[in-house]
């Protein structure tokens, strides 16, 4: 359980003082219980001693001061020296809850209690500050790359907003010139790709076969790889329109998919199509390479199974290949990158698994690589469901 700043600090305080207040009343009740006992003597008209006895005086609220005196004959008499009564004008005595020691404790506990409610708002506002700037940072951290938080003050903390508003200025500045630089760099490339293909359905049969499919196979990757970093960095773009959400039939679009790649769909949520929210293209897209990528590395049969699994739907595709290395299941996802020992003409940009990962975060969902029982890879793509239909 988490405990805001400004209650910590405000109790710290408050602690502070109500221990200060109870060491000062402690102290004050001991110095009173040290006080010197004083001499006291009942005598009668002839001056014989009827009673002696030596004690600190006691203090009665409201009635004086009082003696415990023991009597010759054993009886005890109670010695009492009322206040000293008013004169005519004189203001009343303070009331008996203010006397004394007791009196003292009560002062003290006010002004404690006047300290800790006056300090709650000052701690108060300058804690709200620093909840403000966490919103903020955390918000910037969730890839808000525009939030900001407020300047406002001139101390430490009004200071450090200024700094985090500038940093987060030139990362979103360099963030943003980074994607448009990549995103137009890409655009401009597809038109000497296109001019390139063009001469060579013009060359004819004039070049080798074996050249032209080498060619041709280049400029297919380099098409791919060019549309593929288009969409990542649309995806990147948390503010870009990818597409209108809508309700996508799963077990329709997987079969779509299997019958195109020549994939198996071996179960369809037990007899139930399963929907969900999202943008059709996508799904369709984080699907295909799913399915791209177990063809590339499978050698025999890729089966794609769709259930649904409490809240969520799950699409798992499984290939016979030689699998995925514990260690390299995590970072087969990051852009551009390459198992050892897979080379470039295996086919692939490094890209298609990244944009799955992409695509299942855009809808709230995850991806992940496991390994499979007799071999080969499984990769399982989660995605939030809320309905499903009988069929």
């Amino acid at each position: 359980m988490r405990f805001p700043i400004y209650l910590r600090i405000w109790l710290a305080v408050v602690i502070a003082v109500g221990t200060l207040t109870l060491a000062f009343g402690w102290l004050w009740r001991v110095n009173a219980e040290q006080a010197p006992a004083r001499e006291i003597v009942i005598r009668n008209q002839a001056g014989d001693v009827l009673g002696q006895t030596r004690q600190r005086p006691v203090r009665v609220p409201g009635q004086g001061v009082e003696f415990q005196v023991v009597m010759n004959d054993g009886a005890t008499l109670v010695v009492q020296i009322p206040p000293r009564p008013r004169s005519l004008g004189e203001p009343p005595p303070p009331r008996p809850w203010l006397r004394g020691q007791e009196g003292l404790l009560w002062m003290l506990s006010i002004v404690a209690l006047a300290v800790a409610i006056g300090i709650y708002p000052i701690i108060r506002r300058l804690t709200q500050r620093l909840e403000d700037l966490q919103r903020g940072v955390e918000r910037w951290g969730e890839g808000d790359l525009g939030a900001r938080v407020e300047e406002a003050g001139t101390d430490e903390v009004a200071f450090l907003a200024k700094r985090f508003n500038l940093a987060a200025e030139r990362v979103e500045t360099l963030v943003k010139t980074h994607k448009s630089l990549l995103a137009n760099a890409s655009h401009e490339l597809r038109s000497p790709l296109a001019r390139i293909r063009m001469g060579l359905e013009l060359m004819g049969d004039q070049s080798a076969s074996a050249s032209r499919q080498e060619i041709s196979r280049n400029i297919g990757e380099l098409d791919q790889l060019i549309d593929e970093i288009l969409l990542a960095s649309r995806l990147d773009a948390r503010e870009s329109d990818m597409g209108k959400v809508e309700q996508v039939d799963l077990t329709g679009l997987a079969a779509e998919e299997c019958a195109r790649a020549g994939a198996e769909l071996v179960e369809v949520g037990h007899g139930h199509a399963i929907t969900v929210d999202g943008v059709p293209r996508l799904l369709r897209r984080a699907l295909r390479n799913l399915l791209e990528n177990a063809r590339r590395y499978s050698s025999g049969a890729v089966t794609v199974e769709v259930t649904h699994e409490q809240t969520h739907a799950v699409v798992k595709v499984s290939d016979q290949g030689p699998g995925v290395p514990s260690e390299e299941r995590e970072r087969i996802f990051e852009p551009f990158y390459r198992l050892h020992g897979v080379s470039e003409r295996d086919g692939g940009v490094g890209l298609g698994l990244a944009l799955v990962r992409s695509i299942a975060t855009r809808h709230n969902g995850s991806v992940s690589c496991e390994g499979k029982p007799g071999g080969g890879a499984m990769f399982v793509l989660t995605i939030p469901c809320e309905q499903m239909y009988a069929v």
